[in-house]
């Protein structure tokens, strides 16, 4: 032991929890989690017989040795039901070994051992309710935690000692095998060879020297150093029970318990989740806090906790009120914590991955809101005045935007994981800048998409509008619209009062720029007057490409036969690393900046969009903004930002199980408030998309520094393709009375922002019903 692990062991709890909550706030910032779980008790039988547990029982006559399938089911039902995202499986070590009865009842259900069995019972919860299955089932050998890392989020075994002397005659752990510090010591090993996330910990009041806690805590360090699997330690207080051979013990003192967690973080150090149970300790919470704990463990609305049943679960807001009185936001996690959630495809077996990560949001925590973008649900967050406390350490960093200044890449970042009161802190000064800089007019166009072929080249992962030449899919047939219908829809465009047709489509592979340029003469041809808005930086590079052509020779060919704006799509997020999984054949980062700059320096301005809420995380979100600023402060090109949250239904990379559900709510919102101020002074509209966000995202974005409501549309594909349930036209008079609805002033614009024409104003508010569209399938290759 180091003299500073000496120095620990003679300190007083006082002289360590300042550091020890310093360091916790350095790794975990405002976050205190826990998780929302359900216990099922596998089995009580168990071949160890430790001196102070009540969990584990003998066999008893008319007494089933494991839980049925379908009480293991109607268990967790019951916590689905309530919200739980964690099954939390408790058992005791291998009964088998010791007890005929468990040897006859497993031979009865077709399993050799208990493991079988546990395995089993974690792939029909999974299977049957969408519950994440922890499991606590002991010492296990190298092809046990490999078989249950097929079917469980996470695994866990509490190390709660290193000292043999515990295991000797006379010792809590005297008789039971599996408590040798030796054999636990070679599962979590084993655990982290198999790249299992991994809980652990030391109990404390049980015998044990300070010394010999360190000592343990030592060993769980240099275990996560090599491996970096330990994804939580848990500081567990003794208390004694009634009926075992400790009952007259007395339980571990407070103090202890606070020096143990102080000791914990300050050997551990700042990123590592350390819990102390709640329940082991009422009353005390703000003292746990207080010694750098940064999470709760799990906290069940259904089951009590059947390792220490004399001791119920705090009510949750009781919880979040002691996490509130510290400057904390209390946050909910799934069994598997953020860092591996994040990194799901090396750390979760494929099957897990595949229900962790939809089951996540942004930070790698719980999904806590049933809404996705374009599903017609009710969200349960609403906007309101914030609690001043709570924004304190964002109050600066708000200002320093409010004022202009650039943000760095960490402020970006806190503020798009703004939570509680610090979330409404920051929506609230956004819509202040709003209201500053833009005023209480809302703007709209009044437009038509078209999107001329839905067959494309490319094989972005998100998108569920491209299809092959041949392929069929979710929706729809492969298409490819002909000239005359183009110019068509351009002339009922124009008669219901559009001032603009949007068009951009797949990249066909017969497409060359010059199939551009003919769509341009028939859009211009139809109706000279209209404003074409078209083509994403990836058909500009396509048409440059195939004509043996400059992007900046391409463009000014494109203005000559009337471009009139570019959309700021194909930008998905401006960042290689998450371009490498969404669209990796797509053009790169730099490419899309270099067509906007070129565009722009050409007098061709555009919008900038960002489509989140798939695999990136804030720091992408935070680049991308900052890259789009950085352009926009040299160019001041772009008309507007809009976020497009991420429309997830259709999308393949969902259906793989590789992205999320779109942004929650407060993401989504969120990300409209941000921007508003990351991107102050140089951007002055901030749109919100009606199509993604539904009536009570565009409400609440209204809210959040939002001033714009984008396009009527009249046809809108892509976003129907992926399964947004938000029709496909808003009419001008639905435009108007959801602005007024909010007290906010409507108005028509053009796409560069004039004044509607009053005469295309008054056709927009007469428009008569859309003609049918007739197909027109692409043709089938020979």
């Amino acid at each position: 032991m180091t003299a500073e692990h000496a120095r620990l062991v003679s300190a007083h709890a006082a002289e360590l929890v300042s550091e020890a909550a310093r360091l916790r706030d350095e790794g975990h910032g405002a976050v205190i989690s826990y998780s929302r779980k359900v216990f099922i008790p596998l089995t009580r039988l168990c071949r160890d017989v430790c001196s102070y547990c009540t969990f584990a029982r003998g066999p008893q006559a008319g007494v089933r040795a494991y839980l049925t399938a379908e009480e293991v089911l109607a268990i967790a039902r019951a916590g689905r039901d309530a919200g739980c995202t964690e099954a939390l499986f408790t058992l005791g070590d291998k009964p088998e070994l010791r007890y005929k009865a468990a040897r006859v009842e497993l031979a009865a259900l077709g399993c050799a051992t208990t493991i079988e069995y546990l395995a089993r019972m974690c792939e029909l919860v999974l299977a049957e309710t969408g519950l994440l299955p922890h499991v606590n089932p002991g010492v296990l050998a190298r092809d046990e935690i490999a078989q249950l890392r097929e079917v469980s989020a996470s695994q866990g075994l509490m190390l709660e000692s290193a000292s043999e002397r515990l295991c000797a005659r006379g010792g809590p752990h005297f008789g039971s095998p599996d408590k040798l510090p030796a054999a636990r010591l070679a599962t979590l090993r084993t655990a982290g060879e198999l790249r299992v996330p991994f809980t652990t910990g030391i109990l404390i009041g049980i015998g044990e020297t300070r010394a010999e806690r360190i000592a343990a805590l030592l060993e769980i360090r240099g275990l996560h150093e090599r491996y970096g699997h330990i994804q939580e330690v848990i500081i567990q207080n003794f208390r004694a029970k009634a009926g075992t051979r400790m009952e007259d013990a007395p339980d571990a003192p407070h103090e202890e318990l606070l020096w143990t967690i102080a000791a914990a973080r300050l050997v551990l150090g700042p990123a590592m989740n350390i819990q102390a149970p709640p329940n082991l300790s009422p009353g005390a919470c703000e003292a746990l806090l207080d010694a750098g704990i940064n999470d709760w463990g799990g906290v069940s609305p259904v089951t009590p906790d059947h390792v220490n049943p004399e001791a119920p679960w705090p009510d949750v807001e009781v919880l979040r009120s002691a996490v509130a009185a510290k400057g904390k936001v209390l946050v909910e996690r799934l069994p598997s914590y953020p860092q591996y959630v994040n990194d799901a495809r090396r750390w979760h077996a494929p099957a897990i991955a595949r229900a962790v990560i939809p089951a996540s949001d942004a930070e790698g925590y719980a999904r806590m809101d049933a809404w996705s973008p374009g599903l017609v649900a009710t969200p349960a967050l609403a906007l309101r005045p914030p609690k001043r406390s709570a924004y304190a350490p964002l109050r600066d960093v708000v200002a320093a935007a409010r004022g202009g200044a650039a943000l760095g890449e960490n402020d970006v970042v806190r503020l798009l994981t703004a939570r509680d009161d610090a979330f409404h802190f920051v929506c609230a000064e956004a819509d202040a800048l709003r209201r500053e800089r833009v005023g209480d007019t809302v703007r709209y166009v009044v437009n038509r998409n078209i999107n001329y072929t839905n067959i494309c080249a490319y094989r972005c992962t998100f998108c569920a509008f491209s299809k092959g030449l041949a392929s069929k899919s979710l929706r729809g047939e492969p298409y490819d619209l002909p000239l005359d219908e183009i110019g068509r829809r351009t002339r009922e465009a124009w008669a219901r009062g559009a001032t603009e047709v949007c068009m951009q489509g797949g990249i066909h592979p017969d497409y060359d720029g010059n199939t551009y340029l003919r769509i341009l003469e028939t859009v211009k041809r139809a109706v000279p007057q209209i404003h074409v808005h078209a083509f994403t930086p990836l058909e500009v590079t396509h048409g440059a490409r195939t004509l043996r052509m400059s992007v900046r020779d391409f463009l000014r060919a494109l203005i000559d036969a009337g471009l009139g704006t570019l959309p700021g799509t194909a930008a998905e997020i401006l960042d290689d690393e998450v371009r490498s999984r969404i669209c990796p054949d797509k053009v790169t980062t730099a490419e899309w900046l270099e067509v906007m700059e070129t565009a722009h320096t050409l007098g061709l301005r555009s919008t900038a969009t960002i489509m989140f809420g798939h695999v990136e995380r804030p720091v992408h979100i935070a680049r991308h903004l900052l890259r789009l600023r950085a352009l926009q402060s040299r160019t001041g090109g772009f008309t507007e930002i809009v976020p497009l949250p991420f429309v997830h239904m259709g999308s393949p990379v969902y259906l793989r199980g590789e992205a999320r559900k779109g942004p929650t709510f407060r993401e989504a919102v969120l990300l409209h408030a941000v921007a508003r101020l990351a991107l102050n002074p140089v951007f002055e509209n901030v749109q919100v998309s009606w199509v993604k966000m539904g009536e009570e995202g565009v409400r609440a974005c209204l809210a959040a520094g939002a001033n714009d409501l984008g396009g009527t549309l009249m046809n809108e594909s892509i976003s129907r393709a992926a399964g947004t349930q938000h029709g496909q036209e808003l009419a001008p008079a639905e435009m108007e009375r959801l602005i007024l609805a909010v007290g906010r002033r409507p108005s028509q614009r053009t796409t560069l922002y004039g004044a509607a024409a009053g005469e295309q104003t008054r056709r927009s508010y007469q428009a008569p019903a859309l003609s049918p569209i007739a197909a027109h399938r692409a043709r089938q290759p020979a």
